[in-house]
């Protein structure tokens, strides 16, 4: 069997890194503000690493108003900016307006899906590099095993 990387055999347990959130993207990100309408356009506090096709879920306190938007799923259909997401969620009619707040909790946009759901390719589960958009990749430095 070949591997595509030098196998040095199995690693030890105490030489695994903790899993980390910041050993892995997409991340979650926190909201500055949210743009209502046909789709939803959240933007971010900082530039993400989310792609078109990722699914995420909208967390957001009662504090910020949205409230109807609070566990809501969507897909990014569009990146307007570094820090902005396009979703696909209606939020046109029945929804507050976002408010932001000085509260300990913040709203967050968060990916869902993982490298585990599996390759869309027409060969199945086989290693060529077509995942699941914006399935969470290891970027630890010490890297996949």
């Amino acid at each position: 069997m070949a591997f595509p990387y030098p196998y040095t055999g199995p690693v030890a347990p105490y030489n695994n890194l903790p899993i980390e959130p910041q050993n892995y993207q997409p991340r979650f990100y926190f909201i500055s503000n949210i743009a209502l309408g046909q789709m939803t356009t959240v933007t971010t506090t900082n530039n993400n690493d989310y792609v078109i096709g990722q699914e995420c879920r909208l967390l957001i306190p009662p504090s910020n108003g949205c409230r109807q938007l609070n566990e809501q799923t969507g897909f990014v259909v569009s990146i307007p900016a570094p820090n902005q997401v396009t979703l696909n969620i209606n939020s046109s009619v029945n929804v507050d307006p976002f408010t932001p707040s000085t509260f300990t909790i913040k709203p967050q946009i968060v990916a869902i899906g993982d490298v585990n759901t599996g390759a869309i390719n027409s060969n199945g589960r086989s290693p060529t590099g077509t995942y699941v958009p914006g399935s969470f990749i290891n970027i630890s430095p010490q890297g996949p095993l």
